[in-house]
């Protein structure tokens, strides 16, 4: 089936010897209209009106569902249809729900970025409460992603989905390293794997948060976003991060709250259900699905300092039509247009499939866009993506036999031969990556 298979653009990619990006940010940025960067606060609290209004909608219409499920017109069809109108009503609610709120998670994110306004203020309320009600501490992690776009695939500095490495899981050296050794650490029943699948769906963003799962190796165990004095930030950021908390906390004891005044059958319906599919149909981060798929790929490299540059690292990541029309629409462009995102994190999501389509050009063979379906390519990224090698400045993911699954081009043109200033543009980074 087409479903579950590796996309035309994923092939070429992973047979093709890698090379990376050679143009300049001076002539990508060149290229770009200048419009695309005008934030527009009326733009920016429309749509965090609208995903508002979208969510009170959704949660009106469910209040309807178990009425309607107990009402003469279904029960004349017997307790197998009143069982099957009422959970498919309420799967139905969790969908469009979770999209929605997906899309809060987006907006959040954007609003970090202060794309949505050319004042922070409005940035700042549209994030901070979006991203409170769905229980993400804004300004925490606004400042840990800052540090992911300055440094994207980079593997001492980048913030998340950093690989583990071939000491992480004990493995011999590479040299002596047998099949029987990869066995022993990865081999699994396909139900155990799928398990442990569904865990990082669920939990994994949580698991980020309070204990830095897949984050970055800077930080000691058990670094978390909530911990003022946390060494993800700066000691100027640290009364923000308190705001994130009581934000977080706040919903989280007026969900307490309507919880005892209704059920807790009640907000495991309208909430808990929705909450933990919006982290994983959301973006970013949405939350796990699509910033995995972004950063976590076969045929995407990661680099150590001798070989990463800003755009090098913002090339290191991969467009895909996560959900079609509906990703478009609910989740704000977060996957379809990643890479521009990452190039232009100032840039309006809106105004990103402008950005996208110069960098087409631009970019030519170098631009990552990948048709395969977002669900199988989690799978697939799941399995193939296990650890990199320790030593090497450019490395690609290595699998469950410990085999690569590109590799780079032997005619590949080094870093530390190419002046600085022909790479990069150090003052124009530092603009369009500032939060």
């Amino acid at each position: 089936m087409v479903l579950f298979k590796d996309s035309p653009e994923y092939v070429a990619r992973k047979n093709n010897k890698f090379e990376p990006v050679n143009v300049t940010f001076k002539e990508i940025h060149s290229a770009v209209p200048k419009e695309i960067f005008v934030r527009n606060s009326a733009w920016g609290l429309y749509y965090w009106g609208r995903d508002v209004a979208q969510s009170l909608l959704f949660w009106y219409l469910a209040t309807y569902i178990d009425p309607f499920a107990a009402s003469p017109v279904v029960a004349a069809y017997g307790k197998t249809a009143q069982f099957a109108v009422k959970w498919g009503l309420w799967a139905t609610y969790w969908w469009w729900q979770s999209l929605t709120w997906g899309g809060m998670w987006c907006l959040g994110h954007e609003a970090g970025h202060e794309t949505l306004s050319p004042h922070t203020l409005v940035n700042q309320f549209i994030g901070f409460t979006l991203h409170s009600w769905i229980l993400v501490p804004f300004y925490s992690w606004k400042y840990s992603h800052a540090i992911h776009h300055k440094a994207t695939g980079h593997m001492d500095k980048d913030e998340i989905y950093v690989p583990y490495v071939r000491q992480d899981f004990k493995l011999p050296p590479e040299q002596v390293a047998t099949k029987r050794d990869y066995m022993e650490v990865f081999e699994e029943a396909p139900i155990v794997a799928l398990a442990r699948l569904i865990i990082m769906q669920t939990l994994g963003y949580q698991l980020y948060l309070t204990l830095n799962t897949m984050g970055s190796p800077m930080y000691p165990p058990g670094t978390n976003h909530f911990e003022p004095e946390s060494p993800i930030f700066k000691k100027e950021q640290r009364r923000m991060v308190v705001l994130s908390d009581i934000g977080v906390g706040a919903v989280a004891a007026i969900l307490a709250y309507a919880t005892y005044k209704s059920s807790l059958s009640a907000f495991i319906k309208y909430y808990l259900v929705t909450y933990f599919l919006a982290n994983h149909c959301s973006a970013s981060l949405r939350v796990v699905l699509t910033t995995f798929l972004q950063h976590s790929d076969p045929t995407l490299p990661h680099y150590r300092s001798g070989e990463w540059n800003f755009i090098r690292g913002a090339n290191a990541t991969v467009d895909r039509p996560v959900l079609g029309w509906i990703g478009r629409f609910f989740l704000h462009n977060v996957s379809h247009d990643h890479v521009a995102h990452h190039y232009f994190s100032r840039v309006p999501f809106y105004n990103q499939p402008t950005t996208t389509k110069v960098l087409k050009e631009v970019l030519g063979d170098h631009y990552n866009y990948d048709s395969t379906n977002c669900f199988y390519a989690l799978w697939r990224s799941f399995n193939e993506c296990q650890f990199v090698e320790p030593e090497g400045d450019i490395v690609f993911y290595k699998n469950k036999n410990g085999v690569v699954a590109r590799e780079v081009s032997p005619t590949m043109k080094s870093l530390k031969a190419v002046p600085p200033a022909v790479t990069e543009r150090p003052e124009l980074v530092a603009h369009l990556t500032e939060m």
